[in-house]
């Protein structure tokens, strides 16, 4: 099937680096990817009352469509009828949560490239709004993961804009950022990590080190 962007841009997947899908899968969690992980997290949340989050859907517009058999239907070309906001929301607590996630295989930095401005202007929206904003970051190759909340994203990406780096290094994430340590169930208890940022609000840059499961 062909999708393409609201221009008309053919959309060409990412595609999985074969380091990745040749992972160790005797290890339970292996070879999975973020979205994996945060859905079956996303899962355990629910079914455990804890929180009701999920990955939006994309909005998409059927163009062509074949009829292999008369009981079958295939998609063939398709357009997202508008640029996508962020990955997940939800209500956790009575707060409204919204948040993008993103992997990337460089060991040493995350590059702003992979944000999109439309997306740190929703971000920056539900800020406003008092509703929790943040980016989740996989450094797939450390299996690591942080959660970076809005405010101090956007000291980043300002810089970036103003032209200076345009990432974020491994040692800035560390500094800015609440990191998620990989459990088993749930796999990622990424609100344990807000959930230790919102009853210590006066804590600022100095979030290094702090663990999820304290």
């Amino acid at each position: 099937m062909t999708i393409r962007y609201p221009n008309g841009k053919k959309y060409v997947p990412a595609q999985r680096s074969a380091r990745v899908e040749n992972k160790n899968l005797s290890f339970s969690n292996r070879g999975k990817t973020l979205e994996d992980e945060l859905n079956e997290t996303n899962e355990y949340y629910l079914s455990h009352n804890k929180a009701v989050i999920h990955k939006k859907p994309v909005p998409i517009q059927i163009v062509h469509v074949k009829y292999p058999a008369r009981s079958a239907a295939v998609i063939t070309e398709a357009y997202f009828r508008s640029p996508s906001t962020t990955d997940y929301n939800g209500v956790w607590k009575g707060k409204y949560i919204d948040f993008e996630a993103k992997e990337t295989k460089n060991t040493t930095s995350f590059p702003l490239q992979n944000i999109h401005e439309h997306q740190v202007e929703h971000m920056k929206k539900v800020t406003e709004q008092e509703g929790i904003a943040f980016l989740l970051v996989k450094f797939a190759s450390l299996e690591r993961y942080f959660i970076v909340p809005y405010e101090y994203f956007e000291e980043k990406w300002e810089r970036m804009i103003a032209g200076g780096r345009k990432s974020i290094t491994l040692q800035e994430m560390e500094d800015i950022s609440i990191e998620v340590y990989a459990g088993f169930n749930p796999r990622l208890d990424y609100l344990a990590a807000l959930d230790s940022l919102l009853q210590k609000p006066e804590v600022d840059t100095r979030l290094k080190g702090r663990k999820t499961y304290e």
